[in-house]
C-alpha cells in the first residue's frame, strides 16, 4: 500500500524532509569558526572584494588570486553586504544551494519516477555523509552541483517536450554560471554525457531543436565578460604569465596532467578513490545492489518491448552517463574527496527510484538483505564508540581537544579530510556527549529500522534511518564544534586583538593557509614569513603586490627592532623558528599546538 496517496500525507512528508534540512544544515551553520586553510582564505578573498571593491580580480590578504572563477565569492560577498561579514553569512550560499539542490532531486524525482522516490530523493541529499562531510569548509562544489543538476534537467525536459525554447536557454545560462563557479569542468561533465547520451539514444537527430546558434550567444554573453575583463586587468608582463596561462593552462589542463605548478594537491590511490563512495553516500550507498539489479532489469525490459523514451527513461539514461562520466574523469586526474560531489544527486535520484520501486512491487528479498548490512555496520560502529567511552571513562574531559590532538603525528595533508586521520585514543574523552548521542541514535534508530522492514514497513523504516542519520550529523557538528580549537586560529586571533596596536606587526611562518583564521578574523594586515607559496606564490610576483613577504633575515631584524611583533608558528614550524629566534621570544598565546611568540611585552 502506498502511503502518499492523499494529499495531506504528501505535504506532510515533504515538511518533514524539509525538517531534516533544518537540523542537518541550518542548524550547523552558525558555528563553528571557520577553519584554517581554505575555509577562511576563501571568506577573506570574498571580504576583500567589499573592501577593495573589485569583483573581477580575486585576493587574499591583498594578493592577487587568479586560481578560481568568482560566484561563489560574489554570492558570499552579498551576503555580507547584507548580513555583516560571519561565519553564518560565509556559509548561507552553501546551506541555500543544498536547500535547492534537494528540492530540485525531490521536484525531479516527482516527475520522474513518483512521489515515494521524490520523497527518498530527498532524505538521501538532506542526511547522505559526503554532502555533510564536503559542506563544513567554503568550497564552490554545492553550488556546482546544483547548477549541473539544473542543466542536466532542463535538458531533459527539452527533449521530453519538443519545441520547449526555454528549457534550452535555461540551460546554457545554468551552463555560463557553472563555468563561473568551477572553470572548464562543467563543460567537460555536460559536454561528455550529453553526447555520449545522444549517441545512445539516437537523440542527436534533433539537433536543430537545440537552440546551438542562439544558445552560444546567450552563454558567451554571461560567461565572457568576467574571463575577458580578469585577462585584460592581469596580462602577462616580461617573463611573467597572465590570467589566461595561469587560469586556464595552469589551473585546468596542468592540474589535470598532474603537473600544476606549484604543487598543492594529493592524488587518491585507485581502489580508495572508488571505495570512499561508499562512505560519501552512506547509508544509502548500501542499497546499490538493489539499484543495480532494477536498472539492468528495467532495461532489458525496454530493449525488449522497444519502450520508447520517456522522461521517466531519459533520466535514468542522463543520471547513470552523469555519474559515470563524473567518476571516471577525477580518476584519471589529480583529485580531492569532494571533486565528485556533483555526482552524488545523480546516484541518489537512482537509489531512489530504485528502492521506491521494489518497495512498491513487494520486492523485498534484497531490500531486507540490504537493510540488515547496513544495521549490522552502523551496529559495528556503535560499539567502536562504546569500547572508545569504556577506555576513556577514567580520563579526565579536555576541553581544548587540539592539545591532545596536536600530539599526533602531523604530515602536513594536503587531501581535505585528513585531519580525521590525528584522531587519537586520548582524545575521545572530549567527545564523550556527542559520541553517546551517536550511540543511541545509531543503536535505537537501527533495530527500529530493520524491525519495520521486516514487517514490510518500508517507508517507516526508511523514516527510521533516516531520523538516524539526522542524529547522527547533529552529535557529528556537535563534535565538530569541539574541534574548533584545533582546526581554527579564531581564539588566537581574538587574544592578539586584545592588546594589537597599529603600529604592531603580525607575522605568520609559513604558508598563509597555516593560519588564514588570523587574516579573516583580525582587522589587521598580516604578514608571511617563508609565505611565497601555493596560492600566494603567482600573484606575489605581480608588481602592485603587498609588501608582506618576508624572510628569516627580515624575520631576525624586525624581531630585534623596537617593533612589537606577534608571530604565529604551526606545531610543525615551531622547531625552525626556535632555531632562528633562540630563546630571545615570549609565548604570548597558544592553542592546540599553535603558538603565538612576541618580541616584547
Amino acid at each position: 500500500m502506498d502511503v502518499l496517496t492523499s494529499t495531506s500525507s504528501r505535504r506532510l512528508a515533504w515538511a518533514a524532509v524539509f525538517f531534516l534540512f533544518l537540523a542537518i544544515y541550518v542548524g550547523s551553520a552558525f558555528t563553528p569558526a571557520l577553519q584554517d586553510d581554505v575555509d577562511t582564505s576563501h571568506a577573506v578573498a570574498a571580504r576583500e572584494m567589499i573592501t577593495r571593491g573589485d569583483y573581477v580580480t580575486l585576493h587574499i590578504n591583498g594578493v592577487r588570486y587568479l586560481e578560481k572563477a568568482p560566484l561563489m565569492y560574489w554570492l558570499v560577498a552579498g551576503c555580507y553586504r547584507v548580513f555583516g561579514v560571519s561565519d553564518f553569512a560565509t556559509r548561507l550560499p552553501t546551506v541555500a544551494a543544498m536547500f535547492l539542490l534537494a528540492l530540485l532531486g525531490m521536484l525531479w524525482g516527482r516527475r520522474a519516477f513518483g512521489q515515494r522516490a521524490a520523497v527518498y530523493t530527498g532524505i538521501f541529499t538532506v542526511t547522505g555523509l559526503g554532502y555533510f562531510l564536503f559542506t563544513r569548509v567554503l568550497i564552490p562544489e554545492a553550488i556546482l552541483s546544483l547548477l549541473i543538476a539544473a542543466i542536466f534537467y532542463c535538458l531533459v525536459a527539452a527533449l521530453d517536450r519538443p519545441n520547449s525554447r526555454w528549457h534550452w536557454y535555461a540551460a546554457y545560462v545554468l551552463l555560463a554560471l557553472a563555468v563561473l563557479t568551477k572553470g572548464l569542468l562543467a563543460l567537460v561533465v555536460i559536454g561528455a554525457t550529453l553526447v555520449t547520451y545522444l549517441a545512445i539514444t539516437g537523440e542527436w537527430r534533433r539537433w536543430r531543436e537545440f537552440r546551438l546558434f542562439s544558445g552560444l550567444l546567450l552563454f558567451f554573453a554571461v560567461a565572457a565578460p568576467w574571463h575577458i575583463l580578469a585577462g585584460l586587468r592581469n596580462p602577462a608582463f616580461g617573463d611573467h604569465h597572465g590570467f589566461f596561462w595561469f587560469y586556464f593552462v595552469n589551473e585546468h589542463f596542468l592540474r589535470f596532467l598532474g603537473k600544476r605548478v606549484p604543487k598543492d594537491y594529493n592524488k587518491l590511490p585507485g581502489y580508495l578513490y572508488w571505495s570512499l563512495h561508499l562512505a560519501w553516500l552512506f547509508p544509502w550507498s548500501l542499497y546499490l545492489p538493489v539499484a543495480v539489479r532494477r536498472l539492468i532489469a528495467d532495461m532489458r525490459r525496454s530493449r525488449r518491448d522497444n519502450v520508447p523514451l520517456d522522461f521517466r527513461t531519459r533520466t535514468r539514461w542522463i543520471c547513470i552517463l552523469w555519474a559515470l562520466v563524473t567518476l571516471v574523469f577525477f580518476s584519471f586526474s589529480t583529485n580531492q574527496e569532494y571533486y565528485t560531489f556533483p555526482a552524488y544527486l545523480a546516484l541518489f535520484l537512482l537509489l531512489a527510484s530504485s528502492v521506491a520501486d521494489e518497495e512498491v512491487q513487494g520486492r523485498t528479498f534484497w531490500l531486507v538483505s540490504t537493510t540488515a548490512l547496513s544495521v549490522s555496520l552502523r551496529l559495528v560502529f556503535a560499539a567502536v564508540l562504546i569500547a572508545g567511552l569504556w577506555s576513556s571513562r577514567h580520563l579526565p574531559f579536555v576541553p581544548d581537544i587540539g592539545e591532545v590532538l596536536a600530539q599526533a603525528n602531523q604530515d602536513n595533508t594536503t587531501l581535505s579530510m585528513g585531519h580525521i586521520l590525528d584522531l587519537t585514543g586520548a582524545s575521545f574523552a572530549a567527545l564523550r556527549f556527542p559520541a553517546i548521542l551517536a550511540v543511541v541514535a545509531l543503536v535505537v534508530g537501527s533495530l527500529a529500522e530493520i524491525v519495520l522492514r521486516a514487517k514490510r514497513k518500508h517507508f517507516a523504516s526508511n523514516w527510521a534511518l533516516a531520523l538516524t542519520m539526522m542524529v547522527f550529523l547533529v552529535a557529528a557538528h556537535i563534535a565538530l564544534v569541539r574541534f574548533d580549537p584545533y582546526l581554527s586560529s579564531r581564539r588566537l586571533a581574538s587574544r592578539i586583538e586584545q592588546e594589537l596596536k597599529p603600529q604592531d606587526r603580525v607575522l605568520i611562518y609559513g604558508d598563509q593557509a597555516y593560519g588564514s583564521s588570523l587574516v579573516f578574523y583580525l582587522h589587521h594586515p598580516v604578514e608571511l614569513v617563508n609565505g611565497r607559496t601555493t596560492s600566494m606564490w603567482f600573484g606575489s610576483s605581480f608588481p602592485d603586490a603587498p609588501h608582506i613577504f618576508l624572510d628569516d633575515a627580515d624575520l631576525v631584524r624586525l624581531w630585534n627592532s623596537e617593533t612589537r611583533v606577534f608571530l604565529f608558528v604551526p606545531d610543525f614550524r615551531q622547531k625552525e623558528v626556535d632555531d632562528k629566534l633562540g630563546p630571545n621570544k615570549l609565548v604570548y598565546a597558544s592553542n592546540s599546538g599553535k603558538v603565538v611568540y612576541t618580541n616584547r611585552n
